[in-house]
This record gives C-alpha cells, structure tokens and sequence, in this order.
C-alpha cells in the first residue's frame, strides 16, 4: 500500500468543512497519509510574553480550526464506513493552552471575565513530558481533535461542533493505536485533519487542551463495506468506544449508549436488554467535551471486561 505525505501549506490548508472543497490528494483504501498541521488556531510560532505571535497568512475572517486536506479515496460512497487507523503521532515542540470557555461557565465556577491565564508548554515528544512556563509538568498524551469529513448538504460547515461523519471530535481516547469508524456521507470521502492536542482531560473544560502542532499524524484509510453505523466508533488501546453528540447532554449520553448496545450486540451475539444489563456494570459513560456548541459523550467498554465462563 502507498504513503504519502502533505504539509500545511496555501493549498492544503483550510478553516471549513465542504463537500465543494477541491481533493488535494488521491488515495486507494488501505494507503496511508502522514500529515504536518497547524495548531488550531493556525499558528506558526509560540505565543510571545505579550501575548502576540505569527500566524499562518493563508487564515481568513472566517476561518475555524486549521484544517489540512480535504483527501478523496476511490470508492467511497454514502453508506459505507471509513476506518482510520492512527499509526504514529509525534508533537511539535511547544504548544499552549488558556483559561478560555464559555462566560457562563466561568461565572459559576467563580472565575471573573477579566482572570486570564495563559500556559506556554515546551513538549518532550521522546520523553512525553510537558513543562510550561509556571513549572508545571505533565505528562503527555497526544492526539488529533478533529478526523472528519463533510456532511452532504451544501454550504460551509463549521469545525466547531462534531458530527456523525467525525470533525472536532475531541476525544482524549483516540491516541495512537487507535482505529476511528466514520460513516461516509459523499463520494470519496474528502477527510481533513487537524487540532492536535498534546494532553486534555475529558471535558475539554476551558475550551483548550494543549494545543499544539503535530510533527507527524501517520493514519491509513481503509474502507468497510460490511460495516453498518449511525454514528463514530472507536476501537482504542483501552476499549471499544461510541459517541453521542447533542445540545443536550442527556440526549449526548443516551446517543453513545445506545451505539454501544449496537455494537455489543454485533460482538458477543447478545440480546439488547442483554448487552444493556451488562452496559451498566462494565461500560463507562465519560463527558468528552462540554465546550464546541454540541456536547459530547463517549461510552468506553474496557478490553476483556465481559469474558465468558470456560
């Protein structure tokens, strides 16, 4: 199978999501493309002591996170299920995260407007420590905020909320190891990639994980056909896991449980009041994120948790 390689460049960068968007790269399914991004916030240097940096030319007024394809794989049609697999990751050598967020959320945690606080981090990608200019230290996890492809509509499509075709996902569970399930919704597919996060916690709380660059984001593309869901799923070094996303973080929840009662049933031949007994002792239901205008709730089946009697 093939690799290859793109770069943040004026033709590959974007801030959007749009089925009209021109493919900067064909692929087949089961090749695989090491990408080089951006942080999300498209810039090209560390935040200075005054708060200014270089940012990428190519950003315009509208932009969203900064985004690089979108790629086209033969074959791709509505219906299908793209796998991506996430092969290696690899950080830039800095990154940065704030007090941002929404101002309500800041005001019932007692935090006023005014109170910024701003981290600069100095990322230890052979070590996977972080240290940042308070002399914190953390250790890092990395991984890509948004895998994801356009919805079938027309228009311009925010990179702010995630969708059932993927997008600023944010997950923390999707590091390297990783396979992400995605339902095709146009032809080919056209898959962008950015918002590499060094470490976030569920939640996502202030809006900023460490936002970083990524050296390398080496994913293979691989189409299923046999494969039937609504909604992404993962299968992630700890466990199988399902998402939900909604205004409404109840409806977020029952969104992921219900695709984990799908699954269940499609992997151990159980009955659904089967699989949603056992849900209840062996799968956690985790807050993703709580800041990109739709919630998101992911449910972790942990590896080996339900185990037949020999």
């Amino acid at each position: 199978m093939a690799k290859y390689y793109i770069n943040p460049t004026k033709q590959t960068l974007h801030g959007s999501f749009s089925k009209s968007l021109e493919p900067v790269l064909t692929i087949q399914s089961g090749d695989s493309v090491q990408y080089n991004t951006l942080d999300a916030l498209w810039g090209l240097e560390p935040f200075q002591p005054s708060g200014e940096r270089k940012v990428s030319s190519f950003r315009n007024n509208n932009s969203g996170h900064a985004l690089v394809g979108p790629i086209k794989i033969i074959g791709a049609e509505p219906g299908m299920v793209l796998a991506i697999t996430i092969n290696k990751l690899k950080t830039a050598n800095w990154g940065f995260s704030f007090a941002g967020g929404n101002q309500a959320y800041k005001e019932l945690l007692g935090i006023p407007e005014k109170d910024d606080y701003h981290l600069n981090w100095q990322l230890d990608s052979e070590n996977m420590i972080g240290y940042s200019n308070e002399n914190h230290q953390v250790d890092l996890s990395p991984f890509m905020g948004s895998i994801g492809m356009p919805p079938a509509e027309d228009g311009i499509h925010s990179t702010v909320p995630p969708r059932f075709c993927g997008g600023n996902i944010d997950c923390k569970e999707l590091v390297e190891g990783s396979t992400l399930y995605l339902p095709i919704s146009v032809s080919g597919g056209l898959v962008s990639v950015g918002d590499g996060h060094a470490l976030q916690g569920d939640g996502e709380v202030s809006t900023q994980a460490i936002e970083c660059p990524m050296e390398i984001a080496e994913l293979t593309f691989t189409l299923k056909e046999n494969i039937k869901i609504q909604m992404p799923r993962a299968y992630t070094p700890r466990g199988w896991v399902t998402f939900g996303f909604d205004e409404s973080l109840d409806h977020a929840s029952m969104i992921a449980l219900n695709g984990m009662l799908d699954l269940m049933e499609e992997e151990f031949a159980m009955t659904r009041v089967e699989a949603y007994t056992l849900a209840s002792l062996v799968v956690d239901l985790r807050i993703t994120q709580v800041v990109n205008r739709v919630k998101g709730v992911h449910a972790l089946l942990p590896h080996h948790a339900i185990r037949k009697k020999v």
